[in-house]
């Protein structure tokens, strides 16, 4: 006897009409309130845009968009910079190819942004050809790059460790020691500022911090009573204190207790407080995901015969740090715009280079609005796109989902 099963197909979406009139004017007060809302949307957005245009005067941002970016540095050492640039965007590009949907937009908003980069006017003309080079060769890296990426012979783990390596070498290209690579002269990082030093201070710090917050969360739930109660400690002062006090501390109380000779460079000391306030606030959130692990997983793995090692690094881990992927991404943006406090101690990030520009021209002083609307917006860009690759990785992953 056969057996007939009507197929159950869901509902097709409703037209875009229908829509509207389900969701923005389904009774007469919703009606209202859409109309309202549609009326103040249109005037603030057409005001924004003529302010945009036309009574905005945007020449701290567009006089000198090279203090912006690496603030003092040398220009005739520009060509550091720029390889580091080059480098970073081939390996963006490679990534793309890679990881696709992850690294897609950001590699499509960079090269877009470095191609119109190419196009304004810079305050030196006689290094204005190759800076315009520079920007232009970019987009084509990006390509280049993401077409690599696609081969079989690219993998994950080679774009990984090219990243770590890469670097260690822009680093070092940007601030050689005269002992290590001679042939380059050394650049102090009092002249370094703009988006050089955001950037390399949140990389670095992220990229620091991750490690040792996650060794810090192993430390606090070990049976090891020395390295659990310094864990605790360390975590518990650490989470205690804002950031700008670690700066402070790094940065001139702890200078005065180095001999001269040994006092350790400014930046860096902003990177160790800026890595260690991270490492505790991450150290949290990973013991969270480990909280979260079920013990059946660790008692199935005994059982399966797996050392402490095995199951800590295969089972508990992995698992651990695909839940709290949302917490640790939030931390790591509110950590990237918090590199704006290291111009208290004396350090031109991004917004210290907006506030030098306002305070060494007198008509800039009613041009403030410009200038920090324009790195608000550079902040926002960045922030964004960390948030959707975050958003792309959980939904790879399933983060959320049973």
């Amino acid at each position: 006897m056969a057996v007939f099963v009507e197929e159950i197909r869901p509902p097709n979406p409703p037209g875009p009409i229908t829509w509207l009139r389900q969701n923005l004017f389904s009774t007469w007060y919703n009606a209202i309130l859409t109309i309202f809302s549609l009326v103040i949307i249109y005037f603030t957005l057409l005001g924004l845009i003529r302010w945009i245009f036309t009574t905005a005067d945007w020449r701290p941002v567009t006089i000198s968009p090279l203090l912006f970016l690496v603030g003092q540095y040398p220009r005739p050492e520009l060509w550091r910079p720029g390889l580091s640039l080059l480098l970073t965007s081939f390996l963006i590009g490679l990534s793309w190819g890679v990881w696709g949907s992850f690294i897609q937009p950001f590699a499509i908003f960079l090269g877009g942004l470095l191609g119109i980069l190419a196009l304004i006017p810079l305050e030196t003309p006689t290094i204005t050809l190759g800076v315009r080079a520079v920007f232009l060769a970019n987009p084509a890296l990006i390509f280049l790059g993401y077409l690599l990426g696609k081969t079989q012979a690219v993998r994950g783990r080679y774009v990984t460790a090219l990243w770590l390596l890469a670097f260690i070498l822009i680093v070092a290209v940007l601030l050689p020691g005269t002992k290590t690579i001679g042939f380059l002269p050394r650049v102090s990082t009092t002249s370094w500022g703009g988006l050089l030093i955001t950037l390399l201070l949140a990389v670095g710090s992220i990229t620091l911090s991750l490690p040792i917050g996650v060794l810090l969360a192993l430390g606090r739930r070990t049976s090891l009573p020395v390295v659990k109660v310094f864990s605790i400690l360390f975590i518990e002062l650490i989470r205690g204190v804002p950031l700008i006090t670690i700066l402070f501390m790094f940065s001139i109380i702890l200078a005065l207790f180095l001999p001269a000779e040994s006092r350790i460079d400014r930046v860096l000391r902003a990177l160790i407080g800026m890595t260690i306030f991270s490492a505790a606030y991450t150290a949290e959130n990973v013991r969270g995901g480990l909280q979260a692990v079920p013990p059946g997983q660790v008692e199935a793995a005994k059982a399966v015969g797996l050392n402490n090692f095995q199951i800590t690094t295969f089972i508990v881990l992995p698992q651990a740090l695909r839940a709290v992927i949302p917490a640790m991404v939030g931390q790591f943006i509110s950590l990237f715009k918090d590199t704006t406090l290291v111009y208290i101690v004396g350090i031109n990030e991004l917004l210290g280079i907006g506030k030098s520009i306002l305070s060494s021209n007198p008509a800039y002083v009613r041009l403030q609005a410009e200038v920090y609307i324009f790195i608000a917006v550079v902040f926002w860009i960045f922030s964004y796109f960390m948030s959707l690759a975050s958003r792309q990785l959980e939904k790879a992953l399933g983060v959320g989902e049973r």
